[in-house]
């Protein structure tokens, strides 16, 4: 079976939401309210959210700060995978991975693609696991936080997904 299993039990998480951005402000965020809204739909947690500028290191301490927080189990970025210069979230985070979740890339753009074409080219969407911390980084506009929960993001982090999920997986991240 390929999907969610209604007769097994959903394990919420605890996730934290990033937006990266220059510009977007609490009354703007809009990728934000999204991914907020769309976690607790989902019968999810909402640990934190916070907005910090397109700066490495800015960026850098906060993800370090949910990392070593035993209340977040994931972590959602918004903002800043472009490719223009003031796009640093995969200069910022992809450092700190201890394993870099390269499928979630290629499904993700895979996704996109059928929303916004080529387009999806000028997108650097990352994940991957940073001290047993799931991190998700998506690009800011609304469109691709929608596809990137809605399509990705979302079955990943139910417990019922089958045939794999990365809930059942997240006990074991720690291991050496």
């Amino acid at each position: 079976m390929i999907g969610i299993d209604i007769n097994l039990e959903f394990k919420p998480v605890k996730i934290a939401i990033l937006t990266i951005s220059d510009t977007r402000t609490v009354l703007t965020d809009t990728s934000g309210d999204i991914l907020e809204s769309k976690i607790k739909l989902s019968g999810h947690e909402i640990a934190s959210r916070s907005i910090k500028r397109d700066t490495v290191d800015v960026v850098r301490d906060q993800i370090s700060f949910w990392v070593n927080d035993p209340k977040v189990d994931v972590i959602i970025t918004t903002g800043g995978t472009g490719l223009t210069g003031r796009d640093v979230t995969v200069e910022a985070i992809s450092p700190m991975f201890d394993k870099v979740i390269d499928g979630f890339s290629v499904i993700f753009h895979q996704e996109s693609f059928k929303s916004i074409g080529l387009s999806t080219l000028q997108s650097r969407a990352c994940a991957g696991i940073a001290k047993g911390t799931i991190i998700f980084c998506l690009p800011g506009s609304n469109g691709a936080v929608k596809d990137g929960w809605d399509r990705v993001i979302s079955a990943q982090l139910d417990s019922r997904h089958r045939p794999c999920n990365m809930i059942d997986l997240m006990p074991r991240f720690g291991e050496i």
